[in-house]
């Protein structure tokens, strides 16, 4: 069996980031790759602001507590204020430019109005509650790498330097479908034998939520022809076909000779629990170039495990993403699990109140409850047991979904 690791890196090295590149809206960007730095052209702040309302002033003029100065002009958020004189002080409001001259703002809390005077009730340090020129950003700084993957905050950044629009890789193009006669769709009748399909639900979120397009081909029946037909049809226009089901070598099993037909195929048995088999290959499309497919197995676990360990990476790969793995948090174990199994284990838990994981006690492949219960799973090493109170690897779904 294949280490993951092995499997991982012949997959992404199968793999290059997509050419077509797309001037986006910073409005319309979200969870998209940038495939061009993003450089300010301005300091941020862009002057000396402050971060409280209150008033700015010379910490020369406040010696002691109880100081009284005049009060001689106000400066609001958008507006500039005229140079401070010796002596007097500015009110000021969060966000407003700090007038030059001063070198401190009191909070209005430690002031008291006197009609047009302010008695400052504290003696102020040089430079607090002062936001200085660039200490957030400094101009022609690179604030957005490229082959950042964009998130909510990374979107303000840019707003922020001013980015209306970036440049991005087009969404990936992913077709996807499922095979097995015994597969049902919900609202149909689930006659003897049958399940529902509950895979081409899971699967079709979890590409959307990486940002691409899903091309859904539904479920196709256990047929030679016809898993041929579906590979033809998914490899048209598409970057990417998944498919999960139909990857082992049983008689009913038609992917892997589909594919063999329709271009080339490796089924590979990668060493972890769930989700052993994997077929990876390409299918010729009628322009004379390729797609990708990659298989994943049935049972509803295996399938989700294998897709967030392989496809996830790969998917990010082709919109230029530098960053392919998500973080991982030791946690400590609150559960005993004596059993070491020669794969590496991807064991569904949750975070409790204690600050610790609780394991779910079904660890079966075919268990999506498992899944659904957990906030993540434990990267369980091969041949390791875990007693309680082990440091565990632990990584979340939302990590992995982000």
């Amino acid at each position: 069996m294949l280490a993951l690791a092995d499997a991982l890196s012949r997959l992404l090295g199968a793999v290059a980031p997509l050419a077509e590149i797309e001037t986006r809206s910073t409005f319309d960007s979200l969870s998209r790759v940038l495939r061009q730095d993003v450089r300010s052209a301005l300091d941020v702040p862009p002057k000396d602001n402050t971060s409280m309302d209150g008033y700015a002033l010379r910490c020369a003029d406040v010696p002691a507590a109880g100081a009284l100065l005049p009060v001689t002009q106000r400066i609001p958020a958008g507006a500039v204020g005229q140079p401070l004189h010796p002596g007097s002080a500015a009110r000021v409001f969060t966000g407003a430019q700090v007038p030059p001259g001063a070198d401190a703002v009191v909070m209005q809390e430690q002031c008291e109005a006197i009609g047009d005077a302010v008695r400052v009730n504290a003696v102020p340090r040089e430079g607090q509650w002062i936001r200085r020129r660039g200490e957030d950003v400094r101009s022609d700084s690179v604030v957005l790498p490229s082959g950042t993957r964009l998130t909510p905050q990374a979107l303000g950044l840019a707003a922020t330097v001013g980015a209306a629009t970036l440049q991005v890789t087009r969404r990936p193009r992913v077709a996807l479908f499922s095979t097995g006669d015994e597969l049902v769709m919900p609202g149909e009748p689930l006659k003897p034998g049958a399940i529902y399909n509950s895979n081409r639900f899971t699967l079709r979120a979890a590409i959307q939520a990486m940002g691409c397009e899903c091309t859904d081909l539904g479920i196709v029946p256990d047929q030679l022809d016809a898993t041929r037909d579906a590979l033809r049809r998914a490899a048209q226009g598409n970057d990417l076909i998944v498919t999960s089901g139909g990857v082992s070598v049983g008689e009913e099993d038609h992917l892997r000779p589909a594919v063999q037909l329709e271009g080339r195929i490796e089924l590979w048995q990668i060493a972890i629990k769930p989700g052993k088999p994997l077929a990876f290959g390409e299918v010729r499309r009628a322009d004379g170039l390729t797609t990708h497919i990659v298989g994943l197995p049935g049972n509803p676990v295996s399938s989700f495990i294998t897709f967030l360990l392989m496809v996830r990476p790969l998917l990010l790969r082709l919109q230029g993403a530098t960053v392919l793995t998500p973080q991982r948090t030791r946690i400590r174990a609150d559960f005993d699990w004596p059993r070491a199994d020669k794969r590496r284990e991807f064991l569904r838990a949750r975070r409790n109140d204690a600050g610790g994981l609780d394991l779910f006690p079904n660890q079966s492949s075919g268990v999506l409850t498992s899944a659904v219960w957990g906030d993540g799973v434990i990267d369980n090493p091969s041949e390791c047991t875990i007693a309680k109170g082990d440091l565990v690897e632990f990584i979340s779904f939302a990590e992995w979904l982000a």
